[in-house]
């Protein structure tokens, strides 16, 4: 446990992660802005070479900094995703 007075210096595992899920944040990204249209979360899915979970972990990123809009269906089981404009 870190207690308050410690600073965390982080692992070069945990960097190494950091670097992954910004990169994967970036693929997402780059293909969101040539999108004229929300997409799905499937759509995502099957147009990038991601994991389910950096594909999460990506969108987490980018959602982290108000770069996205989502819309969530009437339904509420499924999501249209695109950049802020």
């Amino acid at each position: 446990m870190i207690h308050s007075r410690e600073k965390y210096h982080p692992t070069s595992e945990v960097n190494q992660m950091i670097e992954t899920i910004g990169n994967a944040a970036g693929e997402i990204w780059r293909y969101l802005d040539k999108q004229t249209a929300p997409v799905t979360l499937s759509t995502l899915r099957k147009n990038l070479s991601l994991s389910s979970t950096l594909l999460m972990m990506g969108l987490g990123w980018l959602a982290r900094e108000d770069k996205l809009n989502i819309e969530i269906s009437n339904d509420s089981y499924s999501y249209r995703i695109s950049l802020k404009r």
